[in-house]
C-alpha cells in the first residue's frame, strides 16, 4: 500500500476585533456578521474584542493597551490570527503585525477571500481576481513581513492566486490584460440587455441583502436551479430566467450578487457591470429576509448599494421572504416600496400573489388597445399575442376585433 499524505489546510483559529464609535451604534451585529463571514471562510473564531474609541487609531487600528491585551489573549486561545471588522490601512496592518506577530486580516481580505471560492463562471473569476489585485497592489508597501510569513488559509486562494510576491509591475500587467477581458463581457453583456429591449420582454432585477433568499425565490419561480445555501455569498454569479406568467406574458428575472454592509469599493468595481443588472431593469424586487432580527438596518444597507449604483426612479417591489419562520404579529413595512408583500419562497407562501402583482406591474406600463384588424392583417394579432396581453379576440365580417394590452411602441 502506498502512503498517504494529508496536505488539508489546518483551520485557522481567528479574534474578531471591532471598533464602537459611538453608544447604540451596530458595532455587535456587524460582529456577528464578521462571525458569519469568517465561518463561510472555514475559520473558527474563538475569541472577539470591541473597543470604544471616539475614532479609530491611524497607526494601530485599536489603542495600544487594547492590542497588548489582544496579544495576551493570541497566546492564551492559540489563535492563529485576527481579524478586523474595517478595512485596515498599509500602516495599520504592519503595526498591528509587529506588535502581535501573527496573521492580520481586515473584513475586506475576507470577503475577497468568500468571493474567490464563490466564483464560478469565468466573468466571476475575472472579477474577483481584479478585486484581489488592486486590494494586493494597495497594499504592497504595507505587507512587508506578511508576504513571507502568509503560509495558506484565508486571503491565500482564489482565481488570481500566484505567489503572493508578485510586485507591483506584474501586478499593473495582470490588471490590463484581466480589464480587457471584462470589457469583453460588458460588451456582451450590454449586447444581451439591448436585444431584450428589442424584444419587449420587461426585465425585473432580484436584489437584496446577502442570504436573504434571492437564489431560493428564483429558483421557486423558475426552476432555475442556482445553488441555495443558508450561507453568506452562496451565488456570485449572476443568472438570468424567464418566468412565464398565467396571461402568456413573459418576465425576465435577473439574480444580482447579494449586498452587505461595508461591502469592499474593489467588489463594487470590479463587479460594476452585474451589479448594473438593477439599473437597467423595467423594476426592482427587493428581497429582505424578516426572520433576521436586522432587517431594518439591511434594507437600508441595501438601498444605499443602489444610490451608489445610480438606481434612482424604480419601481419597487419589496418582499418580506422566509416568513414562515416569524409570528405573524410583526409589523414588516417598507416607505420607499411602491409595494410591499409578505412570501415564504421555501414553502411557497404568498407565491401565487407575488405572480398577480408581477402581471399587474406589467399592465402598468400598457396601452389598453381596442381595434378591428382586417383579416389581411391577422399577423399584426400575431405581435399582440407575443409582447402584449391578449383580453378579447372575436372574428366578425369586418376582421378581427381585438382587446388587448400592448407595449406603447408597438
Amino acid at each position: 500500500m502506498g502512503i498517504v499524505y494529508e496536505n488539508e489546510q489546518p483551520v485557522e483559529r481567528v479574534i474578531l476585533v471591532g471598533i464602537s464609535e459611538r453608544n447604540g451604534d451596530d458595532t455587535e451585529s456587524s460582529l456577528a456578521e464578521l462571525a458569519e463571514l469568517a465561518a463561510t471562510a472555514g475559520a473558527e473564531v474563538v475569541g472577539t474584542v470591541i473597543q470604544n474609541l471616539e475614532h479609530m487609531h491611524p497607526g494601530t487600528y485599536v489603542g495600544t493597551g487594547k492590542l497588548e491585551e489582544i496579544r495576551d489573549m493570541i497566546w492564551e486561545k492559540e489563535a492563529t490570527g485576527i481579524i478586523c471588522d474595517d478595512e485596515l490601512s498599509p500602516i495599520q496592518m504592519r503595526n498591528m503585525e509587529q506588535v502581535l506577530d501573527s496573521k492580520v486580516m481586515d473584513r475586506t481580505l475576507l470577503i475577497l477571500d468568500i468571493f474567490a471560492a464563490r466564483a464560478r463562471t469565468s466573468e466571476g473569476k475575472i472579477q474577483v481576481e481584479l478585486a484581489q489585485l488592486k486590494y494586493r497592489a494597495s497594499r504592497l508597501a504595507g505587507f512587508g513581513r506578511s508576504m513571507s510569513r502568509l503560509g495558506g488559509g484565508i486571503g491565500t486562494r482564489g482565481p488570481g492566486e500566484k505567489k503572493l510576491e508578485i510586485d507591483r509591475r506584474l501586478i499593473g500587467h495582470r490588471t490590463a490584460q484581466l480589464n480587457r477581458e471584462l470589457k469583453e463581457v460588458v460588451r456582451h453583456r450590454e449586447l444581451t440587455r439591448s436585444q431584450r429591449m428589442k424584444s419587449h420582454t420587461k426585465v425585473a432585477a432580484i436584489v437584496g441583502y446577502t442570504n436573504a433568499g434571492k437564489s431560493t425565490l428564483l429558483n421557486t419561480l423558475t426552476d432555475a436551479d442556482v445553488l441555495e445555501e443558508d450561507q453568506l455569498f452562496a451565488t456570485l454569479d449572476p443568472t438570468t430566467r424567464m418566468l412565464e406568467l398565467s396571461n402568456h406574458q413573459n418576465l425576465m428575472l435577473t439574480d444580482t450578487v447579494g449586498f452587505i454592509r461595508k461591502l469592499p469599493h474593489h467588489l463594487v468595481d470590479a463587479f460594476k457591470s452585474t451589479l448594473e443588472e438593477a439599473k437597467y431593469a423595467d423594476f426592482i424586487i427587493h428581497v429582505v429576509d424578516a426572520s433576521n432580527p436586522q432587517w431594518d438596518a439591511q434594507m437600508h444597507v441595501v438601498y444605499m448599494t443602489l444610490q451608489d449604483l445610480g438606481v434612482v426612479d424604480k419601481k419597487i417591489l419589496t418582499v418580506f421572504n422566509k416568513c414562515d419562520r416569524i409570528t405573524g404579529e410583526e409589523i414588516l413595512q417598507d416607505f420607499r416600496a411602491d409595494k410591499t408583500l409578505r412570501i415564504s419562497a421555501k414553502t411557497g407562501m404568498g407565491l401565487d400573489t407575488l405572480k398577480e402583482v408581477f402581471e399587474d406591474m406589467l399592465r402598468d406600463g400598457k396601452v389598453l388597445l381596442k381595434h378591428t384588424f382586417p383579416y389581411e392583417k391577422a399577423g399584426e394579432i400575431q405581435k399582440i399575442r407575443k409582447y402584449g396581453e391578449l383580453l378579447k379576440e372575436e372574428y366578425t365580417p369586418e376582421g378581427i376585433y381585438v382587446e388587448a394590452y400592448v407595449p406603447p411602441e408597438l
